[in-house]
């Protein structure tokens, strides 16, 4: 839970750098948080509510989050909107997301995991 508080702190934070492990962890809880949600909704019969609240509450920090996880590949936070080109904007915003961060500092900050080391 602690890589998922991390990202809500920074709710808008689009500048700095954030790790593979930061990335994938909220978006890991994030979804399993979805996922319960929509589970209950199909129980009490409200299927769309609950899980779009908190989708549309998230959308901010989830998009931070991606931003600065470019940011530590070395990409513009501009690169976000390669989700939009179905299929293969997608693939390309994956395997961007599944990188090892950019060694050493750049333009964006220093490198998170040598900070956590």
């Amino acid at each position: 839970m602690n890589w998922y508080m991390a990202v809500l702190k920074k709710y808008a934070t689009f500048s700095g750098r954030a790790r593979r492990k930061e990335f994938w962890m909220f978006y890991l809880i994030y979804l399993i948080i979805v996922v319960v949600l929509s589970i209950i909704e199909q129980v009490i019969g409200i299927p769309g509510i609950l899980s779009g609240i908190y989708t549309l509450a998230l959308l901010v920090p989830t998009i931070a989050v991606t931003v600065r996880r470019l940011h530590d590949t070395g990409r513009s936070g501009w690169w976000w909107w390669i989700w939009l080109v179905p299929v293969i904007g997608w693939i390309a915003m994956l395997v961007f997301m599944v990188l090892d961060s950019q060694p050493g500092d750049n333009e964006y900050g220093p490198n998170p995991k040598a900070a956590a080391a």
